[in-house]
């Protein structure tokens, strides 16, 4: 489910942001997509932890900067499910140049997110 919300996350709003940036209806749909891959990372992301703490009585024993890397994932997600569920919300009162601002700073987010996850993994 984590690496299904990866590539929805990016992969999604690359396809928007550039496959289908003249096709609103096309965005829309997409837009759900990686509202749910970012909804797939973040409750995939806390399950991990929360097995983890039922298991083993605490959280797992991380490095610095993958602790730092884990917040780097964590607000690119609070980012990314509040820009996807505000473009959901608004996006049809919005011009194209906005629409095309979000979708930049959803891949943003999205790419941040994916460099994050391999210093997470590296240093975990």
């Amino acid at each position: 489910m984590h690496n299904f919300g990866a590539v929805a996350v990016v992969g999604g709003a690359v396809s928007a942001r550039w496959l289908a940036r003249d096709a609103p209806a096309t965005q829309r749909r997409l837009a759900w997509l990686v509202l749910g891959g970012w909804l797939a990372q973040a409750a995939s992301g806390a399950s991990f932890g929360a097995i983890s703490y039922h298991f083993y009585g605490r959280f797992p024993d991380i490095h610095a900067i993958a602790r730092l890397a884990l917040l780097v994932k964590l607000a690119c997600a609070t980012g990314g499910i509040v820009l996807a569920a505000g473009y959901l919300q608004r996006a049809t009162d919005w011009l194209p140049a906005r629409r095309g601002t979000v979708w930049t700073m959803l891949i943003a987010l999205g790419v941040t997110a994916l460099a994050s996850a391999a210093f997470l993994r590296w240093f975990a």
